[in-house]
């Protein structure tokens, strides 16, 4: 059986309007600490600032996407995730020796590896460490 025909199975909805999805356009993540994100995501990952909106809107571009930090308004009431949980994971594709460069940045930045550089069963190079909220990041390659 071929990959396709085991994902329509699985996929009820294959005549749905969301089948017109091509791409994710931005992530946002819901911040606690607006002034800390911001100099993790410009300093030690030297994210180029595409706008900022407002003191709780600001946006980098990753790539062609836009990562933005963002206060919560429409889910302001929301029970927050608690300190030291992670609410997302954000994977950043590179090569295999930027895997290892990056490790070493951030290790001189003072940033805690949750795992060093590693080379995975499934093909992949890892790298795994936090940001200043406790989200999970990755940065990886195809090995």
């Amino acid at each position: 059986m071929n990959e396709e025909a085991v994902v329509n199975e699985r996929n009820p909805h294959s005549g749905s309007a969301f089948q017109g999805v091509r791409a994710i356009d931005y992530t946002v993540i819901f911040v606690r600490d607006m002034a800390a994100m911001r100099r993790f995501y410009e300093d030690i990952l030297g994210f180029p600032l595409l706008r900022e909106l407002s003191p709780g809107w600001i946006e980098y571009r990753v790539g062609d996407n836009t990562l933005a930090l963002a206060r919560p308004s429409l889910t302001a009431a929301d029970v927050p995730t608690p300190n030291g949980s992670a609410s997302l994971q954000l994977a950043f594709k590179v090569s295999a020796r930027e895997v290892d460069q990056c490790a070493d940045e951030l290790v001189r930045q003072g940033v805690n590896l949750l795992a060093p550089p590693t080379d995975q069963v499934f093909g992949h190079r890892t790298l795994f460490f936090r940001d200043p909220d406790g989200n999970l990041l990755e940065v990886f390659a195809d090995i």
